[in-house]
């Protein structure tokens, strides 16, 4: 079931995604080579803290961490642990915040110092196709829309869009009806009208699009182990258009 959202549910979701788009900021800042992914995670948590918020993801079916860091192969779910983020990487963090019983949900790809300009070129890709899907997101236009923009950016430029993992509806819950896929499968999914909120998260990849999970449960990697690149933004549905949550006005 889709869950319409008033402006006041909308506005409470602004402040969630907000401290969500602060953490992203936060990350940025602090990711050089040689910092541990479960560093960057507890500076994560404890900003999201500071400002009376949960992280959506902790405890989420069981997931480990506040947030989710996912480093070059890694498309998403990558649990933060020791292990050292280098010069060269792709580092994708995903974060969720709960503020005042409303979700915002945002993920963003870091480079690392010098990356190749495939890696570049996929990390601007993704953020590229979100906005191409954003503009679709309008009163009247069907989810297949959002699918269609995505990936005719995505696959225009030579990569391929992941299959098995979407966007969704986010606000009352972390992950609501409906899906948003970021590839056209020939049916129109859900009519958009005033006051969905939904995520829309290109994930990309450089060479094939399937993925599989390893071991831990949780980390979804490239099927071929080529580079992934994915970017999210939490937005509402309005009568003026796409409303983004997780970005400063």
């Amino acid at each position: 079931m889709i869950i319409i959202k008033t402006d006041s549910q909308i506005a409470a979701m602004k402040k969630a995604g907000l401290v969500a788009y602060e953490t992203l900021e936060l990350a940025q800042s602090m990711i050089t080579d040689g910092i541990s992914t479960k560093a960057v995670d507890r500076e994560i948590a404890e900003l999201i803290k500071s400002r009376g918020g949960k992280a959506s993801f902790l405890g989420y079916n069981g997931y480990p961490a506040s947030a989710c860091i996912s480093l070059n192969e890694e498309v998403i779910h990558g649990i933060p642990s020791a292990r050292k983020i280098h010069n060269g990487d792709l580092v994708k963090i995903d974060v969720g915040v709960i503020l005042d019983g409303f979700h915002a949900d945002t993920a963003r790809t870091i480079t690392v110092g010098k990356v190749s300009n495939q890696a570049q070129e996929l990390t601007d890709k993704a953020k590229e196709a979100f906005y191409k899907g954003c503009e679709k997101a309008i009163v009247g236009n069907y989810i297949c829309d959002i699918a269609n923009a995505v990936q005719s950016c995505v696959e225009g430029a030579g990569f391929s869009v992941v299959r098995e993992w979407t966007g969704h509806g986010v606000g009352m819950s972390l992950h609501e009806d409906p899906s948003v896929p970021n590839y056209y499968d020939n049916r129109r999914g859900a009519r958009l009208r005033e006051g969905m909120t939904i995520a829309i998260e290109p994930m990309i990849n450089v060479g094939a699009c399937a993925t599989v999970q390893l071991d831990d449960g949780w980390t979804v990697v490239t099927a071929d182990r080529s580079l992934s690149a994915h970017y999210e933004h939490t937005i509402a549905i309005t009568a003026n258009g796409p409303q983004i949550l997780t970005l400063p006005n």
